[in-house]
């Protein structure tokens, strides 16, 4: 199984830089205005690609929960209309796709549902992803695994027997796997960032993490210990009306994300010893009384 796969022309795993990817989601409440300012905050930091969900609300939301009442925006609404007010259909994703090509950010989605495989299939994805409470959707897995395209396994709420199992019904050749929390935001003692480790270990395919803590640090210790890929949550203000704005990252702290990741991977380096040609000058000053016996 390869330990660098393709997703849109780039490399994503080892000895590649990190791919990053501005998780949008729902944090555009349902606004095709606010999802295309989102996209411009992913293109001006530097981000690789940008995320949203699609699910098709009558058979995303489980029926107990489609008559609950929900305080949202457009007032007291059933949990069931609240879905459809921020699902965007073909019109709205057609001009998001035309907005990336022409911004040139690649966009992808994660489905919750077979339908929606079906409808971001339309679009031809660079990837899908497979977001972590449909982990344990084996029918949602094969559907999604039927598109032959890369697929991202976020792996939030899951034991490993249930990674295991998942994994079984995808392609270990397009897999990569995301350790993930499903905190929202998740305190930094539950972050668990070792199982990258543990996951790099486990499964031989590129490793990366996804997010929902509050600041930066803690992404960024995540590529020093080896994330393949960085997913984020952004949002323009995190004061906005929603799940996700709490968790999410706002437009100068993504700046700030992106830039810095690119410094740590330069910092990293190969981890072969080396004398630099800048320190030739302080060796022959600092050492020229000193000599050791080599073996």
């Amino acid at each position: 199984m390869p330990k660098a796969i393709q997703i849109g022309g780039r490399w994503v795993g080892q000895d590649h830089p990190t791919f990053i990817t501005a998780e949008a989601g729902i944090n555009h409440n349902g606004d095709l205005n606010t999802a295309k300012r989102l996209i411009d905050v992913a293109v001006m930091a530097g981000c690789d690609a940008i995320k949203f969900q699609k699910r098709t609300p009558e058979k995303a939301v489980p029926p107990e929960l489609r008559d609950v009442m929900r305080e949202t925006p457009w007032g007291l609404i059933s949990y069931l209309e609240y879905r459809y007010k921020v699902e965007f259909g073909y019109e709205e994703y057609a001009e998001i796709d035309r907005y990336c090509r022409e911004k040139g950010i690649l966009w992808y989605a994660s489905c919750w549902d077979e339908d929606s495989v079906d409808f971001i299939e339309q679009f031809s994805p660079p990837c899908y992803k497979i977001a972590s409470a449909s982990l344990t959707d084996t029918a949602l897995l094969e559907k999604v695994h039927g598109t032959g395209r890369p697929v991202i396994l976020s792996t939030g709420m899951s034991t490993m027997d249930e990674i295991k199992a998942a994994v079984t019904c995808l392609d270990p050749g397009k897999l990569l796997i995301a350790h993930s929390t499903s905190t929202y935001p998740c305190p930094p003692e539950e972050l668990n960032l070792r199982m990258i480790q543990s996951l790099q270990g486990a499964f031989d395919c590129p490793v990366g993490y996804s997010g929902h803590e509050v600041g930066l640090q803690t992404t960024f210790a995540a590529v020093t210990l080896g994330a393949a890929f960085i997913e984020r949550h952004i949002t323009l203000d995190r004061a906005m009306w929603g799940s996700d704005q709490a968790a999410s990252v706002e437009p100068w702290g993504l700046m700030r994300l992106v830039r810095d990741i690119r410094v740590i991977e330069r910092a990293l380096g190969d981890g072969q010893k080396r004398v630099y040609d800048s320190e030739l000058k302080a060796r022959q000053r600092l050492r020229r009384n000193h000599s050791i016996k080599l073996n």
